[in-house]
């Protein structure tokens, strides 16, 4: 992809923060996985879908932007996404530690991102801290058709 192409296509989700979640599939929070038990603390993500909009020219495909938080210490489950799902995470504040199939497990800062190609398992996505909030935004090129977004690996 042409840094061009690029610098749009971020653009393009970082407005889709400003289009706010009237505009998304679902227009509600989800807490995925999170816990049943009275007084537990909730040490799992938050995900709020923010905007979808179909891609003009690339028939049969949409672009989904979702905004995660995870309070401190928070996890993700191990998941994968929609099978045709390419995703790109930008990490809007805090810190957080993420794995890729076999890649190494990094910690990403506000401002960084990284891509997840279709059909990645996401072994690691977690708050790096245990004392300060972190949120990302995770912007999914996929196949509007294919629900859920995020498939759990079971155990």
């Amino acid at each position: 992809m042409r840094i061009r192409s690029l610098t749009h296509f971020i653009g393009a989700a970082v407005a889709a923060i400003a289009l706010g979640p009237g505009h998304a599939r679902g227009q509600q929070t989800a807490a995925i996985g999170a816990s049943e038990g009275a007084g537990e603390p909730d040490l799992h993500e938050t995900v709020t879908p923010v905007s979808e909009r179909a891609i003009p020219n690339v028939p049969g495909r949409s672009m989904m932007a979702v905004v995660v938080s995870y309070p401190p210490g928070a996890k993700s489950a191990v998941h994968r996404h929609a099978p045709s799902a390419f995703i790109y995470a930008h990490v809007l504040s805090g810190a957080i530690r993420s794995q890729v199939d076999d890649g190494p497990a990094k910690v990403y800062q506000a401002g960084e991102g990284f891509y997840e190609e279709p059909g990645a398992q996401h072994r690691v996505s977690e708050n790096a801290s245990t004392d300060e909030p972190a949120s990302l935004l995770a912007v999914f090129i996929v196949d509007p058709k294919e629900t859920p977004l995020t498939i759990p690996e079971r155990k």
